[in-house]
């Protein structure tokens, strides 16, 4: 008579680092294989982008003046790439939240796999149907006229910025998830946008009073989105008098937000997956 073997947690760091992104990619798998049958939250991804560069790029492009002069949809369309980096929070809160309320983590506590996995195999799905975006974003900024002036080299910096940040932030769409339930994510939309208005996304932040210039100018969403006009070449890197450290060094202040948000976010929602009975 044959006796089943559970497997065992590997002692060893290495040991234990193999089979956590063994067990991570097999959620990572398991999630875009459910995209294949309930595609909607990809086609809502590649829909959104373009439906704002509609909106802002033609709609409200001729009324908003650019410092030093250029073309509105060139200044558009790195805002455009922020606010949907940041805007993936809720996707990844709303995967996650569909599963836990599903009983679907449960079943993953009660297998022999790696704590960990899960987490990192969440958001590294997101990282793929965010590449998707992404690219659906690029052929759309091309078929209005936008273009990166800077060089290959430059051009990819920017799009990895916009992965790494896209990455942070999908660890506290993690910990969202595991924290609310699927029934109050949609009620969060209204506070997620303002904090993608609130910045040098759609308009110079010259114009704004000093009180909501200052949250502008420091929220991480300005950041990303200086660094990529500034990676691309696009217009609205210059003539602003106001200057303030992440506007005058948005790849050094990404990067750091980034690191920020994954300081805090990963160690929270890998304990708050390990603990928190759904």
């Amino acid at each position: 008579m044959s006796v089943l073997q559970i497997p065992t947690r590997p002692v060893s760091v290495a040991g234990r680092l193999r089979w956590a992104l063994a067990d991570g990619w097999t959620v990572v798998r398991r999630n875009l294989a459910h995209l294949k049958s309930q595609p909607g939250q990809l086609i809502a991804e590649l829909v959104f982008p373009a439906v704002m560069v509609l909106m802002f790029g033609y709609v409200f492009g001729s009324a908003i003046p650019i410092p030093g002069g250029g073309n509105y949809r060139e200044y558009l369309m790195p805002g455009l790439f922020g606010m949907t980096a940041f805007t993936g929070v809720l996707a990844t809160a709303t995967v996650v939240a569909q599963d836990a309320g599903r009983g679907v983590m449960d079943r993953f506590r009660s297998m022999p796999m790696a704590r960990s996995a899960v987490p990192f195999g969440q958001t590294g799905a997101d990282i793929i149907t965010g590449a998707l975006a992404m690219a659906g974003m690029v052929v759309c900024g091309f078929a209005i006229g936008w273009r990166p002036h800077e060089g290959p080299a430059r051009t990819m910096a920017a799009f990895g910025l916009l992965v790494l940040l896209r990455y942070a932030i999908s660890w506290g769409g993690v910990l969202l998830g595991l924290m609310i339930k699927e029934e109050t994510l949609d009620k969060l939309v209204p506070l997620i946008f303002p904090i993608t208005m609130v910045s040098n996304s759609f308009v110079p932040t010259g114009g704004m009073p000093t009180w909501l210039r200052v949250i502008a100018d420091w929220n991480p969403v300005s950041a990303i989105v200086a660094a990529c006009r500034d990676l691309f070449g696009s217009p609205g890197t210059t003539g602003s008098a106001h200057l303030v450290w992440p506007l005058a060094h948005p790849v050094v202040a990404t990067l750091l937000w980034s690191i920020v948000l994954l300081v805090l976010f990963v160690p929270a929602s890998v304990h708050r997956y390990r603990t928190v009975d759904h």
